[in-house]
């Protein structure tokens, strides 16, 4: 399948290159030629009327797409979530993480089927593709079901291992890492991780630390989201969650914090060391009152931080438009700044650091080569409007009715309100009514 996407405005996302008028090609998948439109367009404000360079390759291909002016940009990287979680949505509530948890969540979980997990996932995918998520970097059980799911909706997925004292075998993880590594490329992959070191023994984190030496690979894991978890932690072992870990020899080939929170200074000093990403999920660190990640900080040592919705029971939405603000708020506030963390930044978060963190070094920017997951903006809203600065607009005002397109690997899974992922939509809310109603009651 070739495919052409023209009469845009484009944000590759690469380092000093400024949104231009032009057309991206497309081959199997990936993008095969950026092509920016004449001299005399720099300063093009239409959205209608193509310039007359979009002309010149008209008829060549097998899709023709015509941006009629918005924007195209890379897709969002949900760096951490729970896509399952989707049958909690708004059923445990304004309840503290700890009881939250074990009280409420983990006795619904146990109550999943292999059927459950597939249909939930499917339910998530649908909200991603409307938020501009490409891709997502999801922490479950029964991997093989997300894994089926996100193939059948073209969704690219990144499985994390979550084995913990509950459930799961440093087997397991070894298993899951070579099977779905296996296919170079699949829309499916796989990196190794744990649930935290709250609910995992030594045993099982040193085990884990061996097959990370054994394959170089990073290692991912909650960490520090409350004061609790780390105070508990100095109580047993007499380090802070990130030392301790660190000392079990986890983080030598790097690895991703999910949230990242609460933080002394001996755990700067490690994370920066190590080469570890930090994962931020503002909306549900602050329904949980779990506190505010120190972004800035970590940006300012450069630590890269990505960002993360985390799961619908928590957040309770997956908006990654929604996290970007907060990211940039927050760190306003917090640091009594106006000037923390700028936009641009927080779209490097959303786009770039994300990618990286989750492996998909092919996915990050709009360049001969890279994957084509793209998504396009709408311009044409008013909340987008006038167009003085396009990146911030997108941060600081966008929100999920601006997402008019979302393509994955060359695929169209979502345009202009319709999804194209071989279920109807009626038929994945059917299924997850059902399975909320079956195990919650509700």
């Amino acid at each position: 399948m070739k495919t052409r996407i023209y009469n845009a405005r484009i944000l590759t996302m690469e380092e000093g290159q400024d949104i231009f008028p032009g057309e991206i090609q497309i081959e199997n998948g990936r993008i095969t030629g950026v092509k920016p439109y004449g001299t005399g367009n720099e300063k093009w404000k239409g959205g209608v009327e193509a310039p007359s360079d979009a002309e010149e390759e008209k008829g060549h291909w097998d899709r023709e797409i015509d941006a009629k002016g918005n924007l195209i940009m890379p897709g969002f990287k949900n760096a951490h979530t729970h896509s399952p979680m989707t049958f909690l949505r708004s059923y445990a509530d304004d309840m503290k993480l700890q009881e939250w948890l074990f009280d409420k969540v983990f006795p619904a979980e146990a109550k999943l089927t292999e059927d459950d997990i597939y249909w939930l996932t499917k339910l998530a995918v649908m909200e991603y593709l409307t938020s501009g998520i490409t891709s997502a970097f999801d922490m479950y059980k029964l991997k093989s079901e997300t894994a089926k799911a996100a193939e059948e909706t073209g969704f690219r997925m990144v499985l994390c291992g979550d084995i913990n004292d509950f459930g799961g075998t440093v087997q397991d993880v070894e298993d899951d890492f070579i099977k779905y590594n296996r296919k170079k490329d699949s829309l499916i992959s796989y990196q190794i991780g744990f649930h935290a070191e709250y609910t995992t023994s030594r045993e099982l984190m040193e085990g884990l630390s061996v097959l990370a030496d054994k394959y170089k690979a990073p290692v991912n894991v909650h960490c520090s989201e409350t004061r609790r978890e780390v105070e508990e932690c100095r109580e047993r072992s007499g380090m802070t969650p990130v030392a301790y870990m660190d000392s079990l020899g986890l983080f030598r080939h790097g690895g991703g914090l999910f949230h990242g929170v609460h933080m002394d200074d001996g755990d700067f000093e490690i994370i920066r060391k190590r080469g570890i990403f930090v994962v931020t999920n503002p909306a549900s660190n602050l329904k949980l009152a779990s506190g505010i990640a120190p972004v800035k900080r970590y940006l300012d040592l450069g630590i890269p931080v990505a960002i993360g919705t985390d799961g619908a029971a928590s957040n309770n939405c997956l908006d990654m438009f929604r996290e970007m603000f907060l990211v940039t708020g927050l760190q306003k506030v917090l640091c009594d700044d106006p000037e923390a963390v700028p936009a641009m930044e927080v779209l490097k978060m959303a786009v770039i650091n994300g990618a990286h963190a989750m492996g998909l070094t092919d996915c990050d920017r709009i360049a001969p080569g890279k994957r084509a997951d793209l998504i396009m903006i709408d311009l044409m809203q008013p909340n987008m409007q006038p167009l003085h600065n396009i990146e911030k607009n997108i941060v600081y005002s966008a929100s999920k009715q601006n997402v008019k397109m979302t393509m994955i690997d060359g695929n169209v899974l979502y345009q202009d309100g319709v999804f194209h992922i071989g279920d109807a939509k009626e038929k994945i809310y059917e299924n997850a009514n059902r399975i909320a109603e079956r195990i919650l009651g509700t």
